[in-house]
Formats: structure tokens, C-alpha cells, sequence
């Protein structure tokens, strides 16, 4: 299937590891341009440098620490001044943030900042060049709707769940789509550090995940570049659970 993603230019955060760097490389492998931020701009450069060595497109790192209160609005000029403009933002950034009942407002505050404020904010600083050309792609990395213990992420990702909705009406007519994906247990650092074993990940894939396994980067990164694409256009204000079927609402 052709995504007629070739010449786009992409900005991707996150892209150091995990989701984001599997994005990155999956665009840049499909013609697209991309900046890809991270703190760890090692591993962009050298995941840049091997996928250049295949053909991809260029992927120009981006070092940024996106906890910082001013980092959207950096981020956002960097990445235009290095590509000439944005087509697609890919929202990877971001981290589990959980707490005990009794947790301070600072607390929550900085997972909501990383996981929600964020993300609004690097999309709203971009978001003007995508309505002046007539075309735009967001795609946004959030999390479950089904929680099981108290955690700041998960309220943020809600929060952007309502929000990207909201935005997707106000910029449907401008030729922009957003939508969400939400992860199941796709393998990561962050995941391995839950399931540090061969035999607790297989424990708890036989247990909760119809497809009896994890999920690979690469799996997430393939139904993000076709929420990019053009076959996507009239898919916009979506959630769409990529988990094996391990969510158990219907809607």
C-alpha cells in the first residue's frame, strides 16, 4: 500500500527509545524527514546514522529535556528551523508517573506537565503552519482507560484523549487530523523494568492478553504511519487500543 508519505517532514518526541524511536525509523525508511528529540541524543545519532546507511531519509537529532517549563516553544522552533516546516508530529514523549494516595499537588503537577501540558503545547506551536498548508497529521502515544492503581499518567492521557477530540472538530475543514493510540504492553526499557524476566512477561501475557504476548515498537510504529498517511484522511478524534485486545471495553 502506498502511504504517499514520501517529502513529508516529521517532528517525533520520544525518539530515543521504545515507541518514539521506532516511529522515527519507520517515517525516515518511508521518505520522510524527520526531527527526532530526545534527551539521549546519542542514540538518535546513531540510530540516525543506520538508517541513512539503508537509503531512509535524513533524521536530525534533536537534544532536549522536555520537563522544562520553555521546552515546547524551543522544540518547536528547532525542529521548524531545521526541516522548513512540520507536516506530522508523532507525541512519544512522555512517562509513568505513579502515586500513593496521599501525594503532594508538586506531584502531580510534574505528571500532568510531562504527560499532558506538554504535548498540548509542542502540538499548539505547530499546529498554525499545518492549517496554513492544508494538510497536517498528529498522532498522539497515550495510555490505558482502564486503570488499576493511582497514577498521574493516566489522568494526563485522559486529559489528552479529551482534548485532541476537541482540537481534531476546530482543524477537520483545515485538512488536519489528531488521534490517539493507546499502547498495550509494547517491549521497552520502561517495560522491561516491569517485566524483567522471559518468564514474568509470558506470566502475564497468558493471563490478560488474548494474543498470549507482548507487542513489539514496530507494531505501534506501523498503524502510526498509516494515521499519517493520505489512506488515513478521514480518520480523525480517534482512540484506538493497540494491545492484543487486552482492553476490555468495547467502546
Amino acid at each position: 500500500m502506498e502511504l504517499g508519505l514520501k517529502g513529508r517532514r516529521a517532528l517525533v518526541t520520544g525518539a530515543s527509545q521504545g515507541i518514539g524511536r521506532a516511529v522515527a525509523r519507520a517515517l525516515a525508511r518511508e521518505g520522510v524527514t524527520v526531527a527526532a528529540a530526545a534527551r539521549r541524543s546519542d542514540l538518535v545519532h546513531a540510530m540516525a546514522a543506520a538508517v541513512q546507511a539503508e537509503g531512509g531519509a535524513p533524521i536530525i537529532p534533536i537534544t532536549i529535556d522536555l520537563a522544562e517549563k520553555d521546552a515546547a516553544a524551543r522544540l518547536a522552533d528547532a525542529a521548524m528551523q531545521a526541516l522548513g516546516g512540520i507536516d506530522i508530529l508523532m507525541n512519544a514523549a512522555g512517562g509513568s508517573r505513579p502515586l500513593p494516595f496521599d501525594a503532594s499537588r508538586a506531584d502531580w503537577d510534574e505528571g500532568m506537565e510531562i504527560n499532558f501540558h506538554r504535548l498540548r503545547e509542542l502540538t499548539h506551536a505547530v499546529m498554525p503552519g499545518m492549517r496554513a498548508a492544508g494538510w497536517g497529521r498528529v498522532v498522539n502515544f497515550t495510555g490505558t482507560s482502564e486503570p488499576k492503581i493511582i497514577n498521574a499518567a493516566f489522568a494526563a492521557k485522559a486529559a489528552v484523549h479529551v482534548w485532541a477530540k476537541g482540537l481534531s472538530r476546530d482543524v477537520a475543514a483545515d485538512g488536519v487530523t489528531i488521534n490517539c493510540l493507546q499502547p498495550g504492553r509494547i517491549r521497552s526499557e520502561q517495560m522491561a523494568k516491569r517485566y524483567p524476566t522471559p518468564e514474568s512477561e509470558r506470566e502475564f501475557a497468558e493471563a490478560e492478553i488474548p494474543m498470549k504476548r507482548f507487542g513489539e515498537a514496530e507494531e505501534m510504529a506501523d498503524v502510526a504511519l498509516f494515521l499519517a498517511s493520505d489512506r488515513a484522511a478521514y480518520v480523525t478524534g480517534t482512540v484506538i487500543p493497540v494491545d492484543g485486545g487486552m482492553s476490555r471495553f468495547a467502546f
